[in-house]
C-alpha cells in the first residue's frame, strides 16, 4: 500500500507539472521527504501530509483514503489480517471485558484508551490512531452494514475512562446505539461470577461466505485464530457469555442507572465542601457557627463544658 500511494503521488506530481523540491515547497516537507514516499522508502506519510498533498495535487480526497492502509503496515501481520477481516464481515460479536469496543467508542474515550500503555512519540501520533479508529466506525452507518452484537463485562461501564464526563458521554454513546435495530448490545453481571474469558476480550466474525474467524486480546496481546475447530470452540463460548449476560432491554436500563449515578456523583460535593457552603450560607444570613455535628450555635452563646 505504500507503493501504491507513492505511486499515486508521482503520477499526481508529474501531472500537475510540479518537481519533488516544488512539490515539498508547498507541502511544507523537504524534497527527499517527497522522495521517500514516491518510492516508498522510510517512514510512512502522516495523516496531515498525506492531507497537503491531496489538496495541493487536487487528488480529491484519493490520498487520504489511501492513507489508513499504509499507516495499517506498520501493525503486525495478524493485527492487520484481523482488520480486513473486520471490514468484510457481516456479523460481529464481541465480548469487551475492560474498555468499549473501539466500533463503539466515542472520539474521547478513544483518546483516553490509546493514551495509555501506547509507545506513540507524539500527540500527532495519537490522533492519527484517533482518526484511524472513527474511521472503521463509518461502516456501521452504511448499507452493508454488519450485524453487530456486543456483550460488555459490568467493569466496562463502571471505570470512569477518561474522568466521569467522557464516561457519561460514551454512556450515552452506548444507550443511542444500543437502541438501534442492527447493533445489540447486552452486560454481563459481575454476579455471574467466573467464566472462560475472564482476563480477556472476544471477537468472532462471520464472512460473507459464512466462514468465521476468531480473535482473542489482552492488555498487551492479541492472537488472530482461523483454524475452524478453534473458531467453532470459541463460537460457544461467545454464546455461553451472550446467554449470561443481561437481556438487551435490561442491559440498557443497567447502562443508563450507571449514567445517571455518575451525573450524581459529579454533581454531589464532597463533606467538607458542603460544610464549608453551609458555613457561608449561615455567615451571609447572620447566623451562628456550625459545631462538629452541623448544630447550629447561636450568636453570643458559649457551648457547655
Amino acid at each position: 500500500m505504500a507503493a501504491l500511494f507513492g505511486a499515486r503521488v508521482r503520477r499526481l506530481r508529474t501531472a500537475a507539472g510540479l518537481t519533488q523540491a516544488e512539490l515539498g515547497d508547498r507541502t511544507h516537507v523537504v524534497s527527499t521527504r517527497i522522495t521517500q514516499i514516491e518510492r516508498a522508502s522510510g517512514a510512512k506519510p502522516t495523516l496531515e501530509l498525506a492531507r497537503a498533498l491531496d489538496v495541493v495535487l487536487g487528488a480529491d480526497n484519493l490520498l487520504v483514503e489511501l492513507w489508513p492502509y499504509v499507516y495499517r503496515e506498520a501493525f503486525p501481520d495478524w493485527s492487520r489480517r484481523f482488520m480486513e477481516y473486520a471490514e468484510r464481515a457481516v456479523v460481529i460479536r464481541q465480548y469487551a471485558a475492560h474498555v468499549v469496543p473501539g466500533l463503539l467508542q466515542t472520539e474521547d474515550y478513544a483518546r483516553a484508551v490509546l493514551r495509555v500503555g501506547r509507545t506513540l512519540g507524539s500527540e500527532e501520533q495519537l490522533e492519527e490512531r484517533v482518526t484511524l479508529r472513527l474511521g472503521r466506525q463509518e461502516r456501521l452507518g452504511k448499507p452493508d452494514r454488519p450485524e453487530l452484537w456486543v456483550a460488555l463485562d459490568e467493569a466496562v461501564l463502571r471505570r470512569p475512562v477518561g474522568g466521569q464526563g467522557v464516561m457519561c458521554e460514551q454512556l450515552e454513546r452506548l444507550l443511542r446505539t444500543g437502541a438501534e435495530p442492527h447493533i445489540t448490545v447486552q452486560v454481563l453481571p459481575f454476579d455471574q461470577g467466573e467464566h472462560e474469558v475472564m482476563g480477556g476480550s472476544l471477537t468472532v466474525l462471520t464472512m460473507p461466505d459464512g466462514s468465521e474467524v476468531a480473535y482473542t486480546e489482552g492488555a498487551h496481546y492479541g492472537q488472530l485464530i482461523e483454524d475452524p475447530d478453534e473458531v467453532r470452540s470459541l463460537t460457544l463460548t461467545y454464546d455461553r457469555l451472550r446467554a449470561a449476560a443481561l437481556p438487551p432491554l435490561m442491559s440498557l436500563d443497567m447502562i443508563r442507572s450507571v449514567r445517571e449515578d455518575n451525573h450524581r456523583g459529579a454533581k454531589v460535593p464532597s463533606r467538607s465542601e458542603r460544610r464549608r457552603l453551609a458555613q457561608e450560607q449561615l455567615q451571609q444570613s447572620g447566623g451562628g457557627r456550625l459545631r462538629g455535628g452541623g448544630r447550629r450555635v447561636p450568636r453570643g452563646r458559649r457551648p457547655g463544658p
